[in-house]
């Protein structure tokens, strides 16, 4: 690792954490293309730069979390079921399969078909729910475990969310939205998690090298947020799926 390389990551990771093509599947291939091992440090260092998109969402809805109490009710509710889920399995997560890029091309490959799939299929409901503080306990719990899907690499926390949210009534805007809040507790967590049982491991030149990624990873998260939510006024995601298929079946043909 050195410091182009974890600027590149923190672009990548910034560009790539809320569209619904899979931040982490992005970070493991482009690992791979670059010849890096999946070591502990660089498992560690793709979670940690994941905190710096989220710190952007922060900063673009400061006033959505910290004045309104009843969003922030509903997104500590529909994190529950991924906070549960990511602590019984994080062993087997961080051991097998963030190491394997194979894990990921199948699940970008798979999540890409249903994708488009779904899209052809979705027609929102007149009655779609457009207020995030109108969404159901029920409702958010089952978004919640939507999301603990993307605890697989490749997956994609923000399709499986937004997917999860329009199957179950929610506005594209709304649920939309919601995923980037709900990003919020869940790669904190996940992050003070991974710090906490890894920092002591890591030298000063890494560390350095973590705080490079985190910053890039803001400021290129900031511009995909604003992009993704002009590109949902006018569009599907059908064309993230063939992205999702072309990635996984060209990184295929060349490394496998």
């Amino acid at each position: 690792m050195d410091f182009i390389k974890a600027l590149i990551f923190g672009i990548v990771e910034g560009i790539t954490e809320f569209l619904p093509i899979s931040s982490t599947g992005h970070l493991m291939l482009v690992a791979k293309i670059m010849g890096l091992s999946q070591t502990e440090f660089l498992k560690t260092f793709e979670i940690v730069i994941q905190f710096g998109a989220i710190l952007s969402v922060i900063v673009l809805y400061w006033r959505s979390i910290l004045l309104n109490l009843d969003i922030i009710k509903r997104v500590v509710i529909a994190f529950l079921p991924t906070a549960i889920l990511g602590l019984i399995f994080y062993k087997i997560i961080k051991q097998y399969l963030m190491k394997s890029e194979l894990v990921v091309l199948w699940s970008m490959f798979i999540g890409g078909i249903c994708l488009i799939i779904f899209e052809l299929l979705h027609k929102e409901r007149s009655d779609a729910i457009e207020d995030i503080t109108s969404i159901p306990i029920s409702t958010l719990i089952i978004i919640g475990l939507f999301q603990s899907i993307a605890m697989i690499p490749g997956v994609s926390r923000s399709a499986a969310t937004i997917i999860g949210g329009l199957i179950l009534g929610l506005k594209r805007k709304t649920i939309v939205e919601f995923s980037f809040l709900l990003a919020i507790p869940t790669m904190l967590a996940a992050t003070v998690l991974d710090l906490a049982k890894n920092i002591g491991a890591f030298s000063i030149s890494q560390i350095n090298f973590l705080s490079a990624g985190f910053i890039f990873s803001f400021i290129f998260a900031l511009l995909s947020v604003k992009f993704l939510l002009n590109f949902i006024k006018g569009h599907t995601f059908i064309s993230f799926g063939i992205y999702r298929i072309i990635v996984s079946i060209g990184f295929w043909l060349l490394f496998f």
